[in-house]
């Protein structure tokens, strides 16, 4: 080992996959999902009142095949959650509320990461990165960061500390060994400054138990998480992705996502055989007050009982959900407007964390 990477390191000095842990892919059957409820007007500026209906409507398709932890500040909080909840006809047996205070509502990123070893005596632990509210963009952040180590206490669980920043939102899984990231955001100095690529990479193998890495490139226009995967690139199986491409040439995001596709047709899983791809289209461009927006179908979140994909109210909506639902032949896809909850620059996928079942 390094002596870059000792000096990099801080926490434990035991690693997750050295004791057999590894991070399942999404598609694995879950525990129960992790969100944290939306307060941050700050996010949705002007128009937090609207997006309670459609993260309301989130929960319940969840609520259909698992828990949902429910983490929320205090009281006051819970009791107004409670009546959008009951509003939207979600069934209160399914939600647990935690009184763990959050900055913001992007549980992808702050939330707990869960490896699992069914082998093990402690057959799930919890990984803690660190959170910089991706680059120090929206501080403060110091309760989002608090959010891993506190379920871990809840749940009882091995937490480890790599010391480093890292966001669930920037990586994706096959659960079989490999990972799907980009250099626009791992690599960018306002994260891990001290750490290159090669040691990013000793990073991601030791703490999510993977096996490879493979490195995309530029995520889309609007994105202020500085290019997470998760609105570009999913496993939606061991060997198959999906890939939004844009099928406008003019548009900001036809070239990154064709260079893209082109690494992904390139790629080659541990045993040597190529990724199965599946293309995915863009909606057309979303724009809110003079801003363009990181819409992308990309953005679901695949729960228990169903597939939860974000729409905008655009021409291309049905042809996604076609897509998307043609490669969960076992799950129900189901579309969910996103268009005021894009304005807080994510959707579904970034609002929630799963914890996987072992």
């Amino acid at each position: 080992m390094s002596s870059d990477w000792q000096q990099g390191r801080v926490g434990t000095m035991e690693f997750p996959a050295d004791k057999g842990y590894y991070f399942p892919a999404e598609f694995a059957p879950h525990q129960a999902t992790w969100l944290s409820w939306p307060h941050k007007e700050a996010s949705w500026p002007g128009k937090i009142h609207t997006v309670y209906d459609p993260y309301v409507q989130f929960i319940r398709y969840v609520t259909e095949g698992e828990e949902v932890q429910l983490m929320v500040k205090d009281q006051s909080m819970e009791d107004f959650a409670k009546s959008h909840l009951i509003k939207g006809q979600v069934d209160l047996e399914r939600i647990i509320f935690h009184h763990f205070p959050t900055n913001d509502a992007w549980c992808r990123d702050h939330g707990p990461a869960f490896l699992i070893n069914p082998k093990a005596a402690a057959k799930k632990v919890v990984v803690n990165w660190n959170y910089n509210a991706w680059g120090d963009k929206y501080p403060p952040y110091d309760l989002d960061n608090q959010i891993p180590q506190r379920v871990a206490d809840y749940l009882q669980l091995p937490c480890y500390h790599p010391g480093i920043v890292m966001e669930g939102g920037s990586v994706d899984f096959n659960g079989t060994g490999t990972l799907l990231t980009t250099t626009s955001c791992l690599l960018n100095p306002n994260r891990n400054p001290h750490l290159n690529q090669s040691q990013i990479e000793e990073y991601l193998y030791r703490y999510y138990g993977v096996k490879q890495i493979l490195w995309l490139g530029d995520g889309i226009e609007g994105d202020d998480t500085d290019g997470h995967v998760d609105d570009i690139t999913r496993f939606v199986s061991e060997r198959t992705v999906v890939t939004v491409v844009e099928e406008n040439k003019r548009d900001s995001n036809f070239h990154p996502l064709r260079e893209n596709l082109k690494l992904l047709e390139s790629f080659r899983l541990t045993d040597g055989s190529p990724l199965s791809i599946v293309e995915l289209p863009m909606p057309s461009p979303v724009v809110y007050e003079g801003t363009r927006l990181p819409a992308s179908y990309a953005n679901f979140y695949i729960a228990n009982a169903c597939v939860v994909v974000p729409t905008f109210r655009d021409k291309n909506d049905d042809r996604a959900l076609e897509i998307i639902q043609d490669c969960f032949p076992d799950r129900k896809v189901v579309g969910v407007d996103s268009l005021d909850i894009i304005w807080g620059l994510g959707s579904f996928h970034c609002l929630s964390q799963q914890e996987p079942m072992v």
